[in-house]
């Protein structure tokens, strides 16, 4: 039997890592406890395939949570963000924020799981990066604390956000209270401390 050329296994490889990836996503979002079979059936590859792409449930986790957050990333990009006071600005951000991880919420609980908190955060360095941009906006402004490292505020951000997922998913904040406790929370965080009188 003849060899395959290399680039048709090279361009077979990516269609299979990226149905794969689709289908993680997928399962993943809707079943945090999706099984490596499971995501394998659904992009209609075997097991084997898959395991020669993603050695283990760990390396496919990550691999689809790097996945989820780059096209989340997209999704984010706001000229606001620059533009718009910075409350205003970091109140749209929350949102949309909110918008896609609650979308993917049941995928980071399956990323809480399997990966260690450290590797979630660097997955989520790109995006962070908009929220770095628009603190040290909000904090040249006065708009925002300068008393705390900008470093701790966003990973207040990033914390918050995925409390409040970890939260619904328990059932100790409701659907609908959501956003407006995000809002509030980083916000008052945020705002600069008063000052004392003398």
């Amino acid at each position: 039997m003849a060899r395959q050329p290399v680039p048709a296994r090279r361009a077979n490889a990516e269609r299979s890592i990226a149905a794969i990836l689709e289908a993680g996503t997928r399962l993943l979002s809707a079943d945090p406890g999706a099984s490596v079979a499971d995501i394998a059936r659904e992009a209609g590859v075997g097991r084997v395939t898959l395991y020669g792409h993603f050695p283990s449930r760990e390396a496919l986790v990550d691999a689809v949570l790097d996945h989820a957050v780059r096209m989340a990333d997209g999704v984010l990009e706001d000229d606001r963000i620059d533009t718009a006071p910075p409350p205003e600005a970091m109140e749209g951000l929350l949102r949309s924020s909110w918008e896609v991880l609650d979308r993917h919420r049941r995928l980071f609980l399956a990323a809480d799981r399997a990966l260690p908190t450290e590797r979630i955060r660097e997955r989520h360095e790109r995006p962070l990066r908009r929220v770095e941009r628009l603190i040290a906006r909000g904090r040249e402004a006065g708009d925002f604390r300068t008393d705390l490292p900008s470093q701790w505020l966003v990973t207040a951000f990033f914390a918050i956000l995925h409390s409040a997922a970890q939260e619904l998913d328990a059932g100790r904040l409701a659907p609908d209270e959501v956003e407006k406790v995000l809002v509030t929370t980083m916000l008052s965080l945020l705002r600069p401390p008063v000052a004392k009188r003398a």
